[in-house]
């Protein structure tokens, strides 16, 4: 399934066009470089985030090691700095948790607000002026 059949045109959780995350690496559930989604990601991968050594620590400690290379699924690891989508559910997680990453709204699918707040996204947001 295309990203743009699920509603059209994809935007982000400002209303405007949903901007690009990361293409090195390769984010995004259709690895797209854009957290765009579908019925199919059921993981909601639709928050882009910046990453830190003390959030992928604490990713690694729940469960979901992001930081250790994985090339059988053509997966690198993931470094503080880097930009990745991340599944809403675990960005609010991280959150209640006090080890939430910033996030980039303008790359940040509308499709969040189903799960995190949009007040809590701007608190943590690196590209409002």
């Amino acid at each position: 399934m295309n990203p743009n059949d699920f509603g059209g045109v994809q935007r982000n959780v400002l209303g405007g066009p949903i901007g690009v995350c990361s293409d090195k690496p390769l984010t995004g559930f259709f690895r797209d470089g854009c957290c765009n989604t579908s019925e199919e990601d059921a993981g909601s991968h639709t928050v882009c985030v910046v990453l830190t050594e003390e959030f992928l620590e604490f990713s690694k400690a729940r469960g979901n090691d992001l930081s250790t290379p994985r090339p059988e699924f053509d997966f690198p690891g993931l470094h503080a700095g880097e930009r990745w989508c991340l599944c809403a559910a675990r960005w609010q997680e991280s959150l209640q948790a006090g080890k939430a990453p910033r996030v980039v709204l303008n790359s940040c699918n509308e499709s969040a607000l189903d799960i995190v707040s949009l007040d809590d996204l701007k608190r943590h947001a690196i590209d409002l002026n």
